[in-house]
């Protein structure tokens, strides 16, 4: 054999250093395989230096920027700005003795950021409102949404708002306030962290008990799975299907994609969420859950107990209740600020009248059981407990959460009434057989997330107990189960987390 048949294999370097660039077509996320990469070099050097705090927090923060460049690009220098910016006016209201300066700097707060996410999120909105209503014929503009600034937006806001009332003393080390706005897990799609409850844990030293290793692998992998398998599949093989145009189905078609759109939508966003709090868990983070089996509530209130309890409880404390009073100025005053609050949060959702439309019905809904709850008084106490009050309140509450996402998952009204109408005037039991034949494997995943939706608020805690006794082969057997099912599953064209957009 002659020495110059051996050659080095050929690299293509600028192919190699491209996949650590921003790819528009490929971003950045929990279920992307350059993720398993980033976060292996992340532990490593997290647990390196783990006993020292500052540079701990420079750690995590320069990951978490990078991370934001991979899923965004250069978007990823608004949260610089909105961290300089909230830490600079946050310290000043703190300094300030006379009150009138500090609602001067809140509302320089207030103004930047709300700002900042009116410019990106619904100057086109407003454009195309005032071209349709005032014949303005003003061209709209070339601007792309920013991910997750709906996101820190309300995280920047709770923080000045906190300190200018007294319940939060700013944090001095710039690093760490960066670190509590960028934190890779939840920058994107959240949850909402407020600051109080983050920062100072960023201040003790990290401790990573069995209990925190078995809840966060638990986390993960039931939110991947709720993701990445029940939601993912759903979506690609009925919803997308039938939601695009729901005039080409039958009735009893609309009405399945329908149903499966409500557990779509919860594994999707709720999943992504046990990710990222599962993480925190591993890195010594405690975030707060984000959801707690909202199709089991028995009332539009207690849903929003339940469900994205990150935005709703950041809706009730600093816009219901800070901005517009709550319910101290009247039952009258009460209903209609019910009705404000959603509102907003529908249209804090997205720039589109379907998502205002959503926010509307939820609000007034709200408004209405509490009316129903102050009419009804002693006579609901009396039968509040009973099996058929019960079953009917969460039936009941269940069919109007989902009529209302017929219009947060339609692009626009036409959708939403085809859909409707497709339901209620083109329904029949009689296309069953055909319809099973095709989609029983979106029935059966269907089934199953409802199904894993019934089990107790506090099966994790029940669980965990067990898992945190298993040694590390259990661990790593448990995930490969998960990856073959989900190579079952997999499809070829990737499906964005729906929060994603917001």
């Amino acid at each position: 054999m002659k020495f110059d048949t051996f050659r080095l294999p050929d690299f293509d370097i600028p192919a190699v250093l491209q996949q650590f660039l921003y790819d528009p077509k490929n971003p950045l996320l929990f279920n992307n395989g350059f993720f398993v990469l980033f976060f292996a070099i992340f532990i490593s050097l997290y647990f390196t230096f783990r006993n020292y705090l500052t540079v701990r927090s420079t750690i995590v923060s320069l990951f978490s920027l990078y991370f934001f460049y991979k899923a965004s690009g250069w978007f990823v220098g608004l949260v610089l700005i909105s961290a300089v910016a909230d830490y600079a006016l946050s310290n000043l209201i703190y300094r300030q003795q006379k009150v009138i300066a500090k609602k001067l700097l809140l509302a320089l707060s207030i103004i930047v950021n709300l700002g900042m996410l009116f410019y990106f999120k619904y100057t086109n909105f407003f454009l195309a409102f005032s071209n349709q209503f005032f014949a303005t014929h003003i061209s709209p503009l070339n601007i792309l949404l920013p991910v997750g600034i709906s996101f820190y937006t309300f995280e920047n806001l709770s923080y000045t708002i906190d300190v200018y009332r007294g319940e939060f003393v700013p944090e001095k080390k710039f690093i760490n306030y960066l670190l509590f706005l960028s934190f890779f897990p939840k920058l994107m799609m959240g949850p909402i962290v407020r600051a109080r409850d983050f920062i100072p844990q960023l201040h003790k030293p990290y401790v990573i008990t069995q209990t925190d290793f078995a809840k966060g692998f638990y986390l993960i992998v039931s939110g991947l799975f709720k993701k990445l398998i029940i939601s993912d599949y759903l979506t690609l093989n009925l919803v997308n299907y039938v939601f695009d145009d729901p005039a080409r189905h039958t009735g009893l078609e609309c009405l399945v994609a329908l149903l499966a759109y409500a557990i779509v939508i919860y594994c999707d966003f709720s999943g992504y969420s046990d990710v990222a709090i599962g993480i925190a868990r591993w890195l010594g983070i405690t975030i707060p859950p984000n959801f707690l089996s909202p199709y089991q509530s028995k009332s539009i209130t207690e849903f929003w107990r339940r469900w994205h309890i990150s935005l709703s409880s950041w809706l009730k404390d600093y816009l219901y209740i800070f901005w517009l009073g709550g319910n101290r100025k009247g039952n009258f005053r009460t209903y209609v600020h019910l009705f404000i609050t959603m509102l907003l949060g529908g249209f804090w959702h997205g720039a589109n009248w379907t998502f205002i439309a959503w926010g509307a019905m939820h609000g007034g809904a709200l408004a209405v059981h509490k009316i129903w709850m102050e009419a009804t008084g002693k006579f609901l106490k009396r039968i509040s407990n009973t099996i058929i009050y019960n079953g009917f309140a969460q039936l009941l509450t269940f069919l109007f959460v989902c009529f209302c996402w017929i219009f947060f998952k339609a692009v626009n009204f036409n959708i939403a009434t085809d859909m409707i109408h497709q339901i209620i005037y083109n329904f029949s039991f009689s296309v069953w057989p055909d319809f099973f034949a095709n989609y029983h494997n979106v029935v059966y995943l269907m089934l199953l997330g409802y199904l894993l939706h019934t089990f107790p608020d506090n099966f994790p805690d029940r669980l965990i107990p067990r898992l945190q006794k298993a040694p590390m082969v259990a661990y790593i057997a448990i995930f490969l189960c998960f990856l073959v099912i989900y190579s079952q599953f997999k499809s070829s064209t990737p499906v964005m987390p729906i929060y994603l957009q917001f």
